[in-house]
């Protein structure tokens, strides 16, 4: 029997509409879904490919595996989940006893999906609020100035309706199509198009006006954009009047910020400037940022700079500017139920989450997703301080390959009393593990999830009978904690959930949303009004959008935006490292670390390459094609790339990807410390005050050709 299913394609967070062709259990055809409100039929590679072979392709893990030889020798046992779920307790249970809870930690992705709120809320239930996640590379800065602002906004909600769209830091082209087709029919309507980028992506070949900034100078470009809208009395003055808290402040910090300063500082002529501000301040504007500004020690100022120029304008929960993001009436999100005090840790307990201390905006009770610092969590586990932490679960990342300073993560995880990972595929990380869990895909998971650029909730199906033994992470919880709680080693359960679909009916029960409806139309859309402020919630302590923010202040922070430059370019001109390296370039065809072993994938991109100006190649040597060695000041890690040539670049700028590693080299390490770039990065911070992000940009490197 052969039925079409709607579902949504969860392999990232633009979260496209999917069709699911299954025949005996079988997903057989992954393809778009026109009727689906927020994707409207746009779909991309990864999703049409890759979710197959992510269930099907061989390498696939189908039953747990027990370490037989040394660590990372890649011998390995099958075993049951029973034996499996025994032992993980039995190791649990003797590193709580011998070092107390908090000496347990996870990492995961984020509290953007189901999987990561079970495995935190597993975590607090041992006592432990060490739960590493992503962000601190991926998004976090945004999420940290969102929260202080109190915008409540995602990222480029209404280009449909937008007169200009500000682009600032994103490759929308290769990371959300979705909103890469919505930019281009805005430009066909009519809409002007202002991109801040230093390197010439596809949104910078259509733009109307283009600014090639130095890299980690975006925010300066922000203040004297404010200033002239200032000036010119073009700001909203009723909606900064109404909804926005420390406007005088914030002008008295911008009368510094004129367009010939930030031209000194970006090397974006002064004019261009003024132009893009008054683009901007014509509106309806939408911001559409990507990490490009993100992941660095000055992310969350820069943010706040951007933040703080779309509120001032007049341009949030506006028809053509950044939604707010709502949801149906009784909705619970995952986000919801992270910060839940029925799901909390006690105060006292989270406030020893690792990291707290230092940025309390970032990890602890008052923190973004109450994590922790993750450079800080490698420190402890190789140092002890501030405590020990000998056991790690690992479910969904891949952190062996993600995280800076690779060789200084693989040297924690081989020292460590005990290491669990769930994957669905060996990979760098899950080759070091004691033992390795194998999990669902995203066509064998069940996900419900507010979808705010729709606005609709949305559904995932779990379309295709399983593969193998693999389970998902709310049940390899819920087996764990019942065998944890039986030795004594559980504080209270705060996972009570033993199925996804026990969760999502969690999550629906107060919502006239359902299940059923769900999984017939594969999303439920839900009444959405623009401009309802006075019915709205913003969750500062002034109830207001915070220019002059309050919690920046409390913790000690510049309560203000401003441009401070990242501390890797603070340092004076060092000719022995000339370059200044950016990292992060999306590919259509991986997404982070994943898809690196499917032929498809490859082909299109077999190798990992560094984009080089050809005035910089031709002073260095470099032709396209040759391997070169990158490696940046500060650390004695290096890396190896393919050279690439090509005026995208500016001269002195180079710039590559992440998450290469290659799954036909040898193993534990599979090439990731070899041709992956966070090979060639520190960890050790300087770090964002507000964050705890380490630069991941704007590097001074070298490059030598090998």
């Amino acid at each position: 029997m052969t039925r079409v299913v709607p579902s949504t394609c969860w392999e990232c967070s633009t979260l496209c509409g999917a069709l699911l062709t299954v025949e005996g259990g079988r997903v057989t055809r992954v393809a778009p879904n026109p009727a689906h409100p927020a994707t409207k039929g746009i779909f991309c590679v990864k999703g049409i490919r890759g979710l197959p072979d992510l269930a099907y392709a061989p390498g696939r893990l189908t039953q747990p595996l027990r370490r037989r030889g040394a660590r990372g020798s890649g011998e390995w046992d099958e075993i049951g989940w029973d034996e499996t779920l025994d032992e993980m307790a039995d190791r649990l249970t003797a590193v709580r006893a011998q070092h107390g809870p908090l000496a347990i930690a996870g990492a995961t992705s984020g509290a953007f999906f189901s999987r990561s709120i079970a495995f935190a809320l597993f975590l607090r239930s041992l006592g432990s609020p060490n739960w590493m996640i992503n962000q601190d590379l991926c998004g976090g800065c945004r999420g940290v100035s969102d929260m202080v602002t109190g915008l409540g906004v995602q990222n480029g909600e209404d280009v449909d309706h937008a007169r200009t769209i500000l682009v600032v830091g994103a490759n929308p082209h290769a990371a959300n199509p979705v909103q890469w087709s919505r930019i281009k029919a805005a430009k066909v309507r009519g809409a002007k198009l202002v991109v801040l980028d230093p390197l010439r992506a596809p949104a910078a070949e259509l733009a109307d006006l283009w600014l090639q900034p130095r890299p980690g100078t975006d925010a300066a470009i922000a203040m004297a954009m404010m200033r002239v809208i200032v000036d010119e009395d073009r700001h909203d003055r009723a909606f900064v009047e109404r909804w926005c808290r420390g406007f005088d402040e914030l002008r008295g910090r911008i009368a510094a910020w004129t367009p010939e300063r930030a031209e000194g500082v970006s090397g974006v002529p002064a004019a261009k400037i003024v132009e893009a501000a008054r683009l901007y301040a014509d509106g309806p504007s939408c911001f559409v940022s990507g990490h490009g500004i993100d992941a660095m020690s000055n992310g969350v100022q820069t943010f706040r700079a951007f933040h703080a120029l779309l509120a001032i304008t007049g341009n949030l929960d506006r028809v053509g500017g950044n939604r707010r993001a709502k949801k149906p009436k009784g909705l619970r999100t995952n986000m919801d139920v992270l910060m839940d005090p029925a799901f909390a840790l006690p105060t006292e307990v989270a406030r020893r989450a690792i990291g707290a201390n230092r940025y309390p905006l970032w990890a602890g009770p008052a923190g973004w997703q109450g994590a922790c610092h993750n450079p800080s969590v490698i420190d402890a586990i190789l140092t002890g301080q501030p405590y020990p932490v000998r056991a790690l679960y690992v479910s969904g990342v891949n952190i062996a390959v993600t995280y800076p300073d690779t060789r200084r993560t693989q040297e924690a995880l081989r020292t460590l009393d005990f290491l669990a990972v769930a994957t669905s595929r060996m990979n760098p990380t899950a080759a070091l593990a004691d033992l390795v869990l194998p999990k669902t895909t995203t066509l064998e998971e069940e996900e419900v999830t507010l979808q705010a650029s729709g606005p609709c909730v949305t559904y995932t199906a779990p379309a295709s009978a399983r593969v193998g033994e693999a389970r998902t992470d709310v049940e390899i919880a819920a087996g764990l904690l019942e065998r944890l709680s039986a030795r004594g080693a559980v504080d209270a359960i705060r996972m009570p959930w033993r199925t996804q679909a026990e969760y999502n009916d969690f999550l629906l029960k107060d919502s006239a949303i359902t299940r059923e409806q769900l999984a017939r139309d594969g999303h439920a859309v839900f009444d959405y009004r623009c401009g309802d402020l006075e019915n709205q919630v913003f969750r500062t302590p002034s109830g207001k959008v915070e220019l002059w923010s309050q919690r920046m202040a409390d913790a000690g922070l510049d309560p203000l935006p401003d441009w401070v430059p990242p501390v890797s370019t603070a340092a004076p001109q060092d000719n022995a490292w000339p370059l200044r390296l950016q990292t992060g370039l999306r590919e259509k065809t991986y997404h982070h670390s994943r898809f690196r072993e499917f032929a498809w994938a490859r082909k299109v991109s077999p190798d990992p390459l560094l984009r080089i100006h050809p005035e910089t190649a031709s002073t260095l040597g470099i032709a396209d094609g040759d391997w070169v060695e990158v490696r940046t000041r500060g650390h004695e890690g290096r890396c190896r790339l393919k050279a690439r040539i090509t005026e995208d670049t500016a001269p002195g700028v180079v710039a590559t990807g992440m998450g290469w590693w290659s799954p036909e080299a040898p193993g534990p390490d599979f090439g990731a410390a070899d041709i992956n770039v966070n090979a060639a990065m520190s960890y050790a911070g300087p770090y964002d005050p507000a964050s705890g992000s380490a630069d991941t940009r704007a590097l001074a490197c070298r490059v030598t050709r090998l």
